[in-house]
């Protein structure tokens, strides 16, 4: 049976351009004011979540061991992800439709995460912010580079308090890793590689078929913004197409392994040495077909120098995948050590740092730095840094200030990877690159109904 806001979804509830209006909203709706600014640093953050399972129920049971944050509703698109929601919340208020939960409990909430697949991240964290709400969002912040800008632009513009879910940015482990590179201990930096082994990608073509949606979930919700098409139960694997995880491998829907792990990986080297929007870009590995991200890649990004770097411009390079390892050169700078499944190794020019995920950091060489003392560093609490700037009283390290541009940098290298062997010039003002056919992937349009106010 489909659910009501399925058989409504062409109704007067998204005609009347329920997205499209949040701006006017905001402005007119007197309770929207008490979410303009941080919360009094006694007040308790009422709080609403998109997504009910997954990295939603990270979200939720990390935020909810605060006191000082109540937990009010919870949007989720497949109902049978909601039972242990429901047992450890049993008086949660529940919608299937993240609209109706904003329109209905906007006078109720302070704040919200959105732990949801990539393509609803913009669409969600736009409309929350423009009711005034503070915003927990899940990494990459959104699928498309000009969503990221149109957050990052608005969370800055109206004082939101927002944080990106990169939990270990607050992690003692990368917080050291960033304070020994700032320090100097291995001198200037002239060249970063980053690398993970995960594969979230497909070489197959999409079946041609329609399966039957499962009587739990609102395939149409779960659509959102992006263009229509037949649910697929299973993959030719036998695991799940679409839902509830592999859209991650689908171009609409995830961003790969770069989307999901570079804003992780990358988020230590963009803190350490300061970095801003990339110079160039360029894919050395497979193109996505035209429907899956591929296997395997690598980036080569060029960077503006900074004071922590040792040449007017860096060199950082990518690699993910089952060849997902710097060359050999590089690898030989760890003197025999096996290098870690994923992390960074950084190059300065009077050592080499070499950062796990997660662990702590490693120095070289070993006759250097066998005596070295290591700071220590201790950890922070992610999701309890979003609550306290809720109320006031600190500011968030990876709010879309920070973590947007990181998001630009990683969402670059999907766009690298449709033109091999291209180093494609950015110019990030405009948010263009010098070859038009990449432009074309800056910025996608929202099928008709899921206009969205400061996005489309």
């Amino acid at each position: 049976m489909r659910s009501e806001s399925y058989i409504k979804s062409r109704s007067s509830f998204t005609r009347r351009g329920f997205l499209k209006t949040l701006g006017g909203a905001a402005l007119a709706a007197p309770f929207v004011t008490r979410g303009l600014m941080a919360q009094s640093p006694n007040s308790v953050v009422r709080h609403a979540s998109f997504g009910a399972a997954g990295m939603a129920w990270s979200d939720i049971t990390e935020l909810t061991k605060y006191k000082e944050l109540q937990l009010l509703a919870v949007a989720e698109v497949d109902v049978n992800r909601t039972a242990e929601l429901k047992k450890k919340f049993p008086d949660i208020k529940i919608y299937q439709d993240w609209r109706k939960l904003l329109d209905q409990e906007a006078k109720n909430i302070d704040s919200v995460n959105v732990s949801v697949p990539d393509h609803m991240h913009a669409p969600i964290g736009m409309s929350a912010l423009q009711l005034g709400k503070h915003v927990y969002g899940q990494k990459p912040l959104a699928h498309d580079l000009y969503e990221v800008r149109k957050l990052t632009e608005f969370a800055r513009a109206k004082k939101r308090v927002t944080q990106m879910g990169i939990q270990i940015h607050s992690v003692g482990h990368y917080r050291m890793g960033t304070q020994l590179v700032q320090s100097g201990v291995i001198g200037k930096i002239k060249e970063v590689h980053s690398w993970c082994p995960k594969s979230w990608g497909d070489p197959a073509p999409k079946p041609d078929r329609s399966d039957p949606v499962p009587p739990t979930l609102d395939w149409n919700l779960w659509l959102g913004v992006c263009t229509e098409r037949p649910f697929i139960n299973l993959d030719q694997k036998g695991e799940p197409y679409y839902h509830p995880f592999n859209w991650r491998k689908r171009l609409d829907f995830g961003t790969g392994t770069f989307g999901d792990m570079g804003c992780h990986i990358f988020d230590p080297v963009f803190d350490s040495l300061g970095l801003g929007a990339p110079l160039t870009v360029r894919s050395e590995g497979v193109p996505p077909n035209q429907w899956h991200w591929a296997l395997d890649s690598r980036i080569h990004y060029t960077f503006a120098g900074t004071k922590y770097t040792a040449g007017k411009t860096l060199d950082v390079t990518w690699y993910d995948g089952e060849h997902s390892a710097p060359s050999k050169d590089v690898l030989a700078l760890l003197e025999g050590d096996e290098r870690p499944n994923t992390g960074s190794i950084f190059i300065g020019t009077e050592g080499v740092l070499v950062l796990p995920h997660i662990a702590r950091p490693l120095l070289y060489p070993d006759k250097k730095f066998k005596d070295f003392k290591f700071p220590n560093v201790p950890s922070g609490d992610h999701w309890g840094e979003f609550i306290q700037a809720c109320r006031g009283q600190c500011r968030t390290s990876a709010h879309f200030g920070y973590a947007g541009p990181l998001t630009e940098a990683v969402l670059l290298g999907g766009v690298a990877s449709r033109f091999p062997k291209t180093t494609l010039k950015w110019d990030s003002a405009t948010l263009k690159f010098n070859e038009s056919a990449a432009n074309q992937f800056v910025r996608r349009n929202y099928r008709e109904g899921w206009s969205v106010k400061g996005l489309s």
